[in-house]
């Protein structure tokens, strides 16, 4: 299993691609802890842009972040190391650090598990 994004209180996840397409979800959510899950068709989502503008605008911002999160997880992959990588993901989510196994942390970062385990023993003995 690949994790390919994670979310926390306030935050949507989706497979936004099936969304929009219509076509069968590619991932899939799993919840660690208890959520809230609301589900809502294309066509629907199209109605409420229409009856209510200022979700459209809601919905654009929260895509935008979404693409902006996406494009930046993209550029640290290809341009910096596992450690780096590691140090941005403790900064931008630690709030879930504490929240989720060390092996879907190791999955989203894209290394293994004992990967992971060795980067933070080298951290820890640098202190």
């Amino acid at each position: 299993m690949l994790t390919h994004m994670h979310s926390i209180e306030e935050l949507w996840i989706s497979d936004f691609q099936s969304l929009v397409t219509g076509q069968p979800a590619t991932l899939y959510v799993e919840a660690l802890e208890e959520t809230e899950v609301l589900e809502i068709e294309i066509n629907d989502l199209q109605q409420l842009f229409i009856d209510i503008p200022e979700f459209n605008r809601f919905f654009r911002i929260k895509l935008q972040g979404a693409f902006i999160a996406f494009q930046n997880r993209i550029f640290s992959t290809i341009s910096h190391t596992a450690e780096e990588r590691y140090l941005d993901f403790i900064k931008r989510y630690s709030r879930i650090e504490q929240r989720v196994p060390p092996y879907m942390i190791a999955s989203f970062l894209g290394f293994t598990p004992e990967f992971l385990s060795k980067i933070r023993k080298e951290l820890a003995a640098r202190g």
